[in-house]
C-alpha cells in the first residue's frame, strides 16, 4: 500500500498557520517572523513533509531525478558505483543529484533532508554499524528509497549489498592453502560495517587453521592508510607471510610502501586485497582479490528504485546479496608450508 504523504496544508494545520505562511517560511522568504519560521521548520521536519519541487507544474508531479547519498565521492569503489547507477538513469532518462555527507551523522542528515523536493527518489550508501535507528529516523517517509550496503533491514526497504564475511573468508583460506600461516589483516575504519564482517571472516578462517598466526593492523580504506599499514609492517623485526588488506586501495598503499623498501611480492611476502577495483590488475604483481561487481550493484539498486518510483503501489523486494568470488593473480604464489 502506498504512503499517504504529508501535505502543505497537515504543515499548516499542525503549526497553526496558513498555507501561504508554510510556503514563504519554507522558501526562505522575509516576511515571516523568525519564532514562525522556527515552528513552520520544526513542524515540517517533525511530519517530514516534502514539498515536490514538480508540484508547480500542472503537467507533472516528477522531477525526472534520482538522489544519490554517498559517504564519500573519493576512489575507484565509488566511481564504480556511480558508473553503474548512472547506466540505468540515462537509459531510463532520469537526472541524478549526488552528494557526499563526508562520513558525519549530522552532515547526512542534513543532505537527506535538502533532497526532499528536489528528487522522486533516493539511492542511500550508509555503511556505519550501529546506524539503524538514526537511519529509520532521517530517512524521508514519503519518496521512495533503496539502500546499499546499509546495515538496516526493516522490512520496509529494499537492501543491496555484498556478503564481506563471506569474501574475506575465502580469501583468508585461499592465503592458508597456499602455505601461509603468519598473515597480517589491514581492517578498515572501525565503526564501518562492511569493515567489521570483513574482520570477522578473516578471524573465523584463521582460528579454523591450526598454527595460524593473525596479525591485526588498523586502516581506512585508503591508500594513505595501507602505506601505513605497510610502513608498520616493516618495522616488525620478521615481515608476515602474507597480508589481506580488507581493500584493494589500502593493498596498493602497502605494495607501494613494500616497493620503496625494496620487499619483493610476493617472494617475500605476499598481498591480497578486495573488491576487484579496474587498478587491481594492472599494477605489478598483479594483485590477488576478491572480486564484487560493484557497478552491478548500483545498476541493480537503481533498478528497483525506479521501480518503486514508477509503481507506487509496488513495496520493495528483500534485496539482493552479492557474494564475492575470488580472483587469483600474481601476488599471492604458492608458498611452502612451514613445519610445524
Amino acid at each position: 500500500m502506498a504512503k499517504t504523504a504529508i501535505t502543505i496544508k497537515d504543515v499548516a494545520r499542525e503549526a497553526n498557520v496558513s498555507v501561504a505562511t508554510v510556503s514563504r517560511a519554507l522558501n526562505g522568504h522575509d516576511n515571516v517572523a523568525a519564532a514562525v519560521r522556527s515552528r513552520v521548520l520544526e513542524v515540517a521536519n517533525r511530519l517530514r513533509y516534502t514539498p515536490h519541487a514538480a508540484a508547480r507544474s500542472l503537467s507533472s508531479r516528477s522531477t525526472q531525478t534520482v538522489g544519490v547519498v554517498l559517504p564519500d565521492l573519493h576512489g575507484e569503489f565509488f566511481s564504480e558505483l556511480m558508473r553503474g547507477i548512472d547506466g540505468v538513469a540515462s537509459a531510463h532518462r532520469r537526472h541524478l543529484l549526488v552528494s557526499s555527507y563526508h562520513g558525519d551523522r549530522a552532515q547526512q542528515c542534513a543532505v537527506l533532508q535538502a533532497m526532499r523536493g528536489r528528487v522522486d527518489g533516493l539511492l542511500l550508501l550508509s555503511p556505519y554499524a550501529g546506524d539503524a535507528s538514526f537511519l529509520l529516523e532521517s530517512l524521508p517517509a514519503s519518496i521512495p528509497t533503496v539502500l546499499i550496503n546499509t546495515p538496516l533491514v526493516d522490512g520496509a526497504h529494499a537492501v543491496f549489498s555484498i556478503d564481506d564475511h563471506a569474501g574475506a573468508r575465502a580469501m583468508t583460506r585461499h592465503l592458508l592453502a597456499q602455505g601461509y600461516r603468519r598473515i597480517a589483516f589491514i581492517g578498515g575504519p572501525a565503526q564501518n560495517h562492511d569493515a567489521q564482517e570483513r574482520l570477522r571472516g578473516f578471524r573465523e578462517a584463521m582460528a579454523a587453521q591450526a598454527g595460524a598466526e593473525a596479525i591485526e593492523l588498523s586502516g581506512n580504506f585508503d591508500e594513505a592508510s595501507g602505506h601505513r599499514a605497510g610502513m608498520a609492517l616493516l618495522e616488525r623485526p620478521t615481515l608476515p607471510d602474507a597480508v589481506f588488506a580488507a581493500n584493494d586501495m589500502m593493498a596498493l598503499g602497502c605494495l607501494y610502501a613494500f616497493s620503496q623498501a625494496g620487499v619483493r611480492v610476493p617472494e617475500q611476502t605476499a598481498l591480497a586485497g578486495f573488491d576487484d577495483i579496474p587498478l587491481a590488475r594492472f599494477v605489478h604483481p598483479a594483485l590477488t582479490t576478491m572480486q564484487v561487481s560493484i557497478a552491478e550493484l548500483g545498476q541493480r539498486a537503481m533498478q528497483q528504485l525506479l521501480l518503486q518510483i514508477d509503481d507506487e503501489d509496488a513495496g520493495p523486494t528483500p534485496g539482493v546479496t552479492l557474494i564475492p568470488h575470488l580472483v587469483v593473480r600474481d601476488s599471492t604464489a604458492a608458498h611452502p608450508v612451514s613445519p610445524p
